[in-house]
């Protein structure tokens, strides 16, 4: 055997295609323009270093600084094939990554890169803008407390309000669900101030109006509403009960209930071809007056009454569950047990019953008496103590459904009203309904986020700045994520082959409308083997199978996106890219 031959192994995997995404959007060069290290700063660029800890992030689900450094070192000969610097292990050090994450969250600069990163990926993608989600969620974890910090307690959407949280408001571009805004608050904040900024941030930042916001009950408060229609922007919220109480409802849709008004059927053809109907509706105009910035705004806003068939379905089951426990739990108040405190009193008993009512969420709905016995016993003389009667008063209560109540109430069960300021011929009432349920697309958002690959919680910081800086980073990979499943849906869909094998254990099963996921995770087991010579070296790479190929070129790069690899010496970027 020839002792000076040497053969290395490098999983090459989805890193190239992570890479050249990044390249695409311009990333490393964003931000070497616009956040500036300080003079000590030695060796590769910020953005050199963060395009290589974003693939990390993307190809193993881990946002750890402290893992970086190992990966890239088993990759070396890979990632230095497609990014043009100079790179060493050292750049990946953890307290080199947490000194980005520091300059990544400073709010002016992050917005003035946010603001070029997102008018670059809309014109190299020709991304049409005409809607724009908002919504926050929370991340918590075990962090410790400090006056003003960005770690606070707040309403939980993790329901763990036990633990301190952050709060992350997001504004995605509708239907990819990619990130506009990213903004980071403390986690005790409320969800209706931050609605606002983000919109003014995404205007700022795409110079467009006429863009259509979506967005929550808590969007509805009627000062953002205002603030939209002043700036010739269009709002689609639900109102909450606060503002559309159920006695304001039933009075709305008591023409319709009664027939004086038509409802119109909402229908919606799903992937399998099936007709579903989504819902039944009507709308109504009224005038709407408020101020802005000392300015009265007056405007006509189109209020749809929909009845969701879902949502009636859900909210139906849900009020005989709550209706079933709380005569279980108002019957149980009679229970006499060892160990269970004894209501002696009238007034203990209805102040008991109110609350399992209010708790319950059923108060008026069911037909609660009270009931008392009167215990006599027969007390013989003693001593100084003369013959007499003791009278004992003990105290029941029963509840039973009431039905005429329950029969009213749920003429109300799915309704809900939805506002917008868009004309009919912009935002029909069929596509307003329909836009507002596809919010779950926000929520996928915040899945990929929290969840993998993203995997923002459970967080391994501390330092508020190293936090903010955390989530602006894994915003920029969201990004991808969005723009990759959505260029790769666009090219399958005028096609009539759809995409096969990516599904383990199914490999003919086909789909249309890949995940990221799925596409990245086509792209394993891809291996770059080099052997040394003592005067040469050659290199061989798995061979890209059919589907590995078909997502290339349906994504517009070519096979030597990968194939690149083995050229002697192996050149660096740029790769052959085409239309797809």
């Amino acid at each position: 055997m020839d002792r000076a031959r040497k053969v290395t192994n490098e999983r090459v995997d989805d890193t190239p295609l992570l890479l050249a995404y990044q390249n695409e959007m311009g990333v490393a060069e964003l931000i070497n323009e616009h956040f500036a290290m300080h003079g000590h700063w030695q060796g590769a660029s910020a953005g050199a270093i963060t395009q290589v800890w974003l693939s990390f992030i993307l190809s193993e689900g881990d946002h750890r600084l402290n893992q970086v450094e190992a990966w890239y070192e088993k990759r070396a000969q890979t990632i230095g094939h497609y990014v043009p610097e100079a790179l060493v292990r050292n750049d990946f050090r953890d307290d080199r990554l947490a000194i980005i994450l520091k300059a990544l969250s400073c709010d002016a600069t992050w917005s003035a890169f946010e603001a070029e990163l997102n008018q670059r990926t809309i014109r190299v993608y020709d991304l049409s803008v005409e809607q724009v989600r908002l919504d926050t969620t929370t991340a918590s974890g075990h962090w410790q407390i400090t006056e003003d910090g960005l770690f606070q307690y707040g309403h939980s959407k993790d329901y763990r309000p036990d633990l301190p949280q952050l709060k992350v408001m997001l504004a995605t571009l509708d239907p990819l669900g990619m990130p506009l805004v990213t903004q980071v608050v403390s986690g005790n904040r409320a969800d209706d101030p931050l609605y606002l900024p983000a919109i003014e941030t995404v205007r700022a930042s795409l110079n467009k109006s006429g863009i259509l916001y979506t967005g929550d009950a808590k969007m509805a408060a009627l000062g953002v509403r205002a603030a939209i229609e002043q700036a010739d922007d269009y709002y689609l919220c639900p109102l909450p009960a606060v503002q559309m109480p159920p006695q304001k409802l039933r009075s709305i849709i008591a023409p319709a209930l009664q027939g004086e008004k038509p409802l119109l059927a909402v229908n919606r053809i799903e992937a399998d071809g099936e007709l579903v109907q989504l819902a039944d509706a009507f709308e109504q105009v009224v005038e709407q007056t408020n101020t802005v910035d000392g300015e009265q705004i007056t405007w006509y806003e189109r209020q749809i009454v929909a009845r969701s068939t879902k949502y009636q379905q859900s909210q139906t089951k849900s009020l005989q569950t709550r209706l079933y426990w709380a005569q279980e739990e108002i019957n149980a108040l009679n229970e006499r047990k060892q160990g269970k405190a004894h209501l002696t009193t009238y007034t203990d008993y209805e102040l008991a019953v109110a609350k399992i009512l209010a708790k319950r969420q059923v108060a008026g709905l069911l037909n609660v008496t009270y009931q008392t016995a009167v215990h006599e016993r027969h007390v013989q003389k003693y001593r100084d103590r003369p013959e007499r009667i003791e009278r004992t008063e003990e105290h029941f209560v029963t509840a039973v459904r009431d039905e005429d109540a329950i029969n009213l109430h749920r003429q109300t069960l799915g309704w809900r009203v939805y506002v917008t300021n868009a004309p009919a011929d912009k935002l029909a009432l069929q596509q307003a309904i329909i836009a507002y349920r596809e919010q779950f697309t926000e929520e996928r958002a915040f899945g990929r986020l929290k969840g993998k690959p993203l995997s923002l919680t459970p967080m391994y910081l501390e330092k508020d700045d190293h936090a903010t800086g955390l989530v602006r980073l894994l915003s920029i990979g969201l990004r991808i994520l969005s723009l990759m499943e959505f260029s790769l849906r666009r090219a399958l869909q005028p096609r009539d082959t759809p995409l096969v094998g990516l599904y383990a254990g199914n490999p003919k099963r086909t789909t249309k409308r890949p995940t990221a996921e799925k596409i990245l995770a086509a792209f394993k087991d891809i291996i770059l083997t080099i052997i040394h010579e003592s005067d040469s070296s050659s290199a061989y790479l798995t061979p890209l199978s059919d589907t590995q190929s078909h997502i290339l070129h349906l994504l517009g790069f070519d096979d030597s996106l990968y194939l690149s690899l083995t050229h002697n010496p192996f050149p660096k970027p740029p790769f052959l890219l085409h239309e797809p």
